[in-house]
């Protein structure tokens, strides 16, 4: 059983089908263009694609100096749920790697029910707690921030309507 301490989760209603926000959600290309805390830069890979589970792909970040992150797509159901887990390169490797990332959609009048959950139960254990009382508080407001985006790029595509 996952500690809810490891757990941060926020939730929106975005006015979209589902399938949509799945489309931008499973292309790493578009992850920047959606991302609440400045820190996702470009995937490693050029080109647009759609993830499937067991698919990695690498990320270009910065948070006050630039790194790279692999992730690997670890929970996969089209148009309702995807997660990918975030493994940082050596030597931050054994320190501060493993959260996940995960999206539920949920279809329901006028939209999508969007929930973003950052879950650190994977995290290196020596850093859970470091991470949580360093992070959670500024990732919860980074994931509302994402989910705003995303209702804006969906409606900017015109998807916005249901």
């Amino acid at each position: 059983m996952t500690d809810a301490r490891n757990l941060v989760t926020v939730q929106r209603l975005i006015p979209a089908p589902a399938a949509a926000i799945f489309d931008l959600l499973a292309d790493p290309s578009r992850h920047a263009q959606i991302d609440g805390s400045g820190t996702v830069i470009a995937p490693t890979s050029a080109g647009s694609r759609r993830l499937a589970l067991g698919d990695t792909f690498g990320m270009s970040m910065k948070m006050g100096v630039g790194y790279s992150t692999r992730n690997v797509v670890i929970e996969f159901e089209p148009d309702r749920l995807i997660a990918w887990q975030t493994l940082a390169a050596a030597p931050l490797d054994k320190v501060v790697t493993g959260r996940v990332w995960r999206y539920e959609l949920e279809p329901v009048e006028g939209g999508t029910i969007v929930r973003e959950t950052w879950d650190i139960s994977r995290e290196a254990p020596l850093s859970r707690p470091v991470v949580r009382r360093m992070m959670a508080a500024s990732t919860r407001e980074n994931m509302a921030r994402t989910l705003e985006r995303i209702a804006s790029v969906v409606a900017e595509a015109g998807l916005g309507s249901v």
